[in-house]
């Protein structure tokens, strides 16, 4: 169910409230140009500052908008189990196809406790897909704490965020060829894929959707040479798009497309002038603008 390019999906405001006209329009945009997924609610969609009705109502708008023509991955992690349970059951009820749990951040369980936290989630009924994100949650989940929660029929892959490829491998030969291993690193995405990953929930795809999934597609033809060719114009996007926190940089550059503004909420800040002139550059050198 979830492969390719899957856009971490931004959340879009407007003075400050969530604007859904714009979230829409980027839904569709986003189908339109070859995302196989989405991905809303994560923290490129600012999930940390929005409150729980909005995290609850932009799941289940992205989920109508959606309508069925490309499955919808909600963000559903918080720190507090009790709390990531009823994110998972907010996220079920909306009819989103899976939720997607971090590792619980600033706590630091151990891997016990994370079996737990992700036992508990599962039990939802909803299928989860792990997130592994070391440098935001301080915590790692080790490949053999992968494999214990991999035989949870409900958990049914990762979004690995360590930028080690060997981890991959690591974690394909331990929890099998059929556990979903999805990149949560733009720059390392085709690599991710020739060691067995299938897809990228991805923060660039924000900007440039057509090409991620044009890239993403031949890496799963096992036609690396075009997925290459076509890393080779995202790389400088890559790159200014996380020169200051990812999700400035793609709304930044999505509001240079003209399909919702740069605003983003304290304590993050739109772009310095001279990010948005890096990100305009790479942009140009994407073909994009």
């Amino acid at each position: 169910m979830f492969k390719g390019s899957m856009p971490a999906l931004i959340t879009p405001f407007n003075n400050g409230a969530v604007d859904f006209e714009a979230l829409k329009r980027l839904v569709d945009w986003q189908i339109k140009h070859g995302s196989k997924g989405l991905v809303p609610v994560g923290t490129t969609g600012e999930s940390p500052t929005l409150t729980h009705e909005e995290h609850d109502a932009v799941v289940a708008a992205v989920v109508e908008q959606a309508a069925g023509r490309v499955p919808v991955l909600a963000g559903a992690g918080s720190n507090n189990t009790a709390e990531t349970v009823r994110l998972v059951e907010a996220a079920k009820a909306a009819g989103a196809d899976g939720a997607l749990v971090v590792t619980p951040y600033y706590n630091k369980p151990t891997q016990r406790g994370l079996i737990a936290h992700f036992e508990a989630a599962a039990e939802v009924g909803l299928p989860i897909v792990i997130y592994n994100i070391p440098p935001r949650s301080v915590i790692d989940m080790s490949p053999d704490t992968m494999a214990t929660l991999s035989k949870n029929p409900n958990i049914i892959g990762v979004k690995d965020a360590t930028a080690d490829l060997s981890r991959v491998a690591a974690q394909r030969i331990r929890s099998g060829a059929d556990f979903i291993q999805l990149s949560g690193e733009d720059a390392t995405a085709v690599g991710f894929n020739a060691m067995g990953g299938v897809g990228c929930i991805s923060v660039t795809a924000n900007v440039a959707p057509a090409l991620c999934a044009q890239m993403q597609d031949a890496t799963l033809a096992g036609d690396f040479a075009t997925a290459l060719e076509i890393q080779d114009k995202l790389m400088p996007l890559h790159e200014a798009v996380f020169t200051e926190p990812g999700l400035c940089g793609a709304k930044y550059g999505v509001s240079k497309l003209g399909l919702c503004s740069a605003e983003v909420r304290s304590p993050l800040v739109e772009l310095s002038d001279e990010t948005k002139a890096k990100m305009d550059a790479a942009m140009a050198h994407a073909g994009l603008i």
